[in-house]
């Protein structure tokens, strides 16, 4: 059922988005109904069927294309209907974990790309009464509550910090590994109903032999809170659960894999609290503790989003003793994990990098980088009629004078070769030396930035400007275009629409 839910949703109309993120990232908003609700169904199904995928991917798709939905009811304009995209997906969030701030965080975090209030406040309500009404409906519990969690002593700072730096260096591999599965499928040139047919075969024998990696492991988790574990029995669980998600998304099923993170992340805190309580008693009794700290720190280290990871977490247990470690260890996986590889869960944080790098790189850019090899140029030595060709030759108002050298020396203008004729003075006779002007141009220099190379284009009614050495004397070393400076600043403008807040102007502004 799951395979023709997603042909059918693959032949639906394309003129929307069918994914929330692109719709609120790189989209206007506009989400495609019947593509969202096939897509929301089969992973319903794969989740129904045994798939190792998170329950949330179905919730927070439907939560964000209700909100399309609405918004085009409503005729809302570009910018409103993004954000109202963003606040459903936080309210979905919300809904599937209980965590209203950690759901707005999300979508400002990782799908906005900015934590600004003015995005962050709209989520923030959205979130909130998503919460309200779970918990008016009764639906509402603390997915992971832990009532009798003792405060974490001093001496488990450092080990959760050590346990950051474990998920920092596995979570990119767990990434790799479901991507590796894709690749694979991929490459077996399958339709799309065989490689979810093979793909759920194959995961059928990882079912048998270890039935608790099905569906998003939310009961396993809960056991290597509350209950001990053999180690042996732990890691064949976690092996298993990798190689599930991998087949279940490589395959080509829907779903978000958020859940199953933190499945990785529970276990692999839980391996590394045994082995510390081996190594070190006095900790053996707080492997509760490591066990949330590890789902935490792996969910930053996959997601790059350390900030929603921490409160994700404490949401989810609402326990405040929980944050110092949380924080640590969060924070270390996510540079770790970034440091390691550029492999993320969600691929709109590469495009939110990659625009941040382009501003800074833009920003920070010299004159340099824009310049031109001079090509009008003359010795001071070289007869003007020389001169003359070369304004019959190149379409220019004045040339670069140079001394034998290669100092610079001027510029000569066309304007004033053609008063000298009109005024009946034999230039003929005259070396460039001789009619050139030092003060019809100023010339830039190589480390000059954009901004200023931009102030001095404003004073000058030119197409260029020659760019020389701050030696003493000054070489000529080539010629910027205004047009090319002005490209670059267009490349700038168009990643900051690309950025661009999803609110209303500021009400003096409006028309």
């Amino acid at each position: 059922m799951r395979r023709g839910l997603l042909v059918a949703a693959r032949r639906a109309s394309r003129d929307a988005h069918s994914d929330y993120m692109e719709a609120v990232a790189i989209g206007d908003g506009r989400m495609s109904v019947r593509q969202g609700l096939l897509r929301s169904l089969s992973s319903l199904c794969t989740v129904a069927t045994g798939g190792s995928i998170g329950r949330e991917g179905a919730m927070v798709h439907l939560a964000a294309l209700w909100a399309s939905v609405l918004g085009r009811l409503l005729r809302a304009d570009t910018a409103h209907l993004r954000l109202l995209v963003a606040c459903g997906a936080a309210a979905g969030v919300s809904a599937a974990y209980g965590a209203p701030i950690a759901g707005a965080v999300f979508v400002g975090e990782i799908i906005l790309g900015s934590m600004s209030f003015q995005n962050f406040g709209p989520l923030l309500i959205a979130a909130a009464v998503s919460n309200l009404v779970m918990r008016l409906s009764g639906h509402y519990a603390a997915l992971y509550a832990m009532p009798g969690l003792e405060a974490v002593p001093a001496e488990l700072l450092l080990p959760s910090l050590a346990l950051g730096v474990l998920a920092g260096v596995g979570a990119p591999q767990f990434l790799r590994s479901i991507h590796g599965m894709k690749s694979l499928f991929g490459r077996a040139g399958l339709p799309l109903p065989l490689s979810l047919a093979l793909g759920g075969l194959l995961l059928g024998g990882v079912l048998v032999g270890m039935p608790q990696v099905a569906g998003n492991g939310y009961s396993v988790v809960v056991s290597l809170l509350h209950q001990p574990q053999a180690w042996q029995a732990v890691l064949w669980i976690l092996l298993c659960k990798v190689l599930a998600t991998a087949l279940t998304a490589g395959s080509g099923a829907v779903g978000g894999v958020f859940t199953p993170t933190l499945f990785v992340g529970a276990a692999l805190g839980t391996l590394f609290a045994q082995g510390l309580g081996e190594a070190w008693p006095v900790l053996a009794g707080h492997g509760a503790v490591l066990t949330l700290v590890g789902m935490g720190a792996f969910l930053a280290a996959a997601t790059s989003a350390p900030f929603m990871a921490i409160l994700m977490i404490f949401e989810m247990t609402l326990s405040y003793q929980m944050v110092l470690p949380l924080v640590l260890a969060c924070v270390a996986a996510y540079f770790v994990s970034r440091g390691l590889a550029q492999v993320v869960m969600y691929q709109v944080t590469l495009r939110h990098e990659d625009n941040q790098a382009l501003r800074r790189q833009l920003r920070h850019a010299r004159l340099d980088s824009l310049m031109r090899p001079a090509e009008t140029v003359i010795r001071t030595d070289a007869p003007v009629r020389r001169a003359q060709e070369m304004f019959l030759d190149y379409p220019v108002k004045y040339l670069y004078v140079t001394d034998a050298e290669g100092a610079w020396q001027g510029v000569i203008a066309q304007q004033d070769l053609t008063r000298m004729m009109l005024g009946e003075i034999d230039v003929q006779s005259k070396t460039c030396g001789e009619v050139l002007r030092l003060d019809f141009v100023k010339p830039l220099y190589p480390d000059l930035s954009l901004d200023e190379a931009q102030t001095q284009f404003s004073a000058f009614q030119g197409e260029r400007l020659p760019v020389v050495s701050r030696d003493r004397p000054a070489r000529l070393l080539g010629v910027v275009y205004k047009s090319d400076l002005l490209e670059r600043y267009s490349e700038l403008k168009r990643t900051l629409d690309a950025e661009a807040d999803f609110v209303l102007p500021p009400r003096r502004e409006r028309r």
